[in-house]
């Protein structure tokens, strides 16, 4: 038999591999360009990442496979990534962003939409831009069920969003339910970030935080300008205030808080007052200025006819007599506030409860063990009827 016979032809093309086409790995091809991509990330080679993503988004646009989703995913993770960390031009990704988020919704794509709805909130916060973060999350709606990581940071992101929009209380909610569902012992780092946010939001409330918030190991240092910060306000000493604030200020800006911390320049006024207000039943707005660091009498008494219409203080002003004559202070157990500190108590609390119930998982067809067989009720029933007759039997045998 010869090399070139049927025979030979026939055995050789049976002994070979099966060479699938290339459509079929596409799986592969893209889990590998995630490592070269995170390679090109670690050494720093900007013009090849820039380049390699581009043409890898390319790659996952021609598809339409549910086993790509999770791949794209992570794609559009490094593609944003890569262009705020190399390129700097993240108005340029935007639109390319918005269309992978409308293609998502269309194949309903929910691992896609999450990834995505991150990366275009992540995208608006960096350029400073809220109130089109705001009407975004307005327009959509995030899958809680598909990934808690990115259900975490998008409670941040909204959180955040709400506390530039003066919405403290739902944002202070974001935020805490934000922590709880974050990873315990990982993501510090993140874990830094929305306490210090939360601490800033919390002071805006009206509200002090406590201080086992602070004594946390991974964030004693970290949260340590923050408790000076707490100290000031909690006092009402404007001029502590200010001293922290220039202090600290570059750890500010770069928290990205700063904003929110000026907000606070109210909040310790407003303490001093009620301070003040506990002390005395009538004192000149001189001495006002000289107690809360104001500049003039006359800047005193505006703040005062603020805090008054605001309900911070129960007062009347004498603008002739230049004084600040204060009203007796009610008993708080007299009015609604002791009610709604509870109902928000209760609130909170059953909202743990229905989290920790969303969140309980149960291994499939766990119930049917459980339930008997048919074989099972048969017999079962046979002993009952057996048992049964004996009894019957005992009773005829005893009359």
């Amino acid at each position: 038999m010869t090399d070139g016979s049927p025979e030979m032809e026939a055995t050789t093309a049976a002994i070979a591999p099966a060479m699938l086409p290339v459509v079929d790995l596409i799986e592969v091809e893209i889990y590998l360009f995630l490592y070269v991509l995170a390679a090109l990330i670690k050494y720093k080679l900007a013009i090849e990442a820039l380049e390699t993503v581009d043409k890898v988004i390319l790659r996952c646009q021609q598809f339409n496979r549910r086993t790509l989703d999770l791949f794209q995913a992570k794609v559009f993770t490094y593609y944003s990534n890569i262009h705020e960390q190399f390129g700097h031009d993240l108005p340029a990704i935007r639109n390319t962003l918005l269309e992978a988020y409308r293609t998502s919704c269309l194949r309903y794509d929910e691992a896609g939409q999450a990834t995505l709805i991150n990366l275009m909130l992540r995208n608006y916060l960096k350029e400073n831009l809220y109130e089109q973060a705001y009407k975004f999350v307005s327009k959509t709606t995030f899958p809680e069920t598909v990934s808690n990581n990115q259900f975490v940071r998008y409670l941040y992101y909204v959180g955040k969003i709400q506390a530039v929009q003066l919405e403290y209380t739902e944002s202070y909610t974001k935020l805490m339910q934000s922590i709880r569902k974050a990873p315990a012992n990982t993501a510090f780092g993140f874990r830094r970030t929305v306490y210090k946010l939360a601490i800033i939001v919390q002071l805006l409330m009206g509200e002090v935080p406590e201080r086992n918030v602070f004594n946390q190991d991974e964030l004693r240092k970290a949260l340590a300008p923050y408790l000076q910060l707490t100290n000031a306000v909690r006092v009402g000493n404007l001029e502590e205030f200010n001293v922290v604030l220039s202090h600290f200020g570059a750890v500010f800006k770069k928290d990205n808080t700063y904003t929110l911390i000026l907000r606070l320049r109210h909040n310790v006024i407003k303490t001093g007052l009620r301070k003040v207000s506990l002390s005395y039943s009538r004192i000149l707005f001189t001495d006002i200025c000289e107690k809360l660091a104001l500049e003039n009498a006359q800047n005193a008494e505006f703040v005062c006819a603020k805090a008054i219409r605001d309900g911070v203080i129960d007062a009347v002003i004498d603008h002739d007599n230049g004084w600040l004559h204060l009203k007796e202070i009610v008993n708080v157990y007299t009015t609604d506030d002791p009610q709604m500190a509870f109902q928000r108590r209760i609130t909170f609390c059953l909202d743990v409860h229905n989290e920790a119930v969303k969140a309980m998982r149960y291994p499939p067809d766990a119930y049917k063990k459980d339930l008997e067989s048919a074989e099972e009720r048969l017999e079962r029933e046979k002993q009952e009827e057996e048992l049964a007759k004996e009894i019957e039997d005992e009773m005829d045998e005893g009359l």
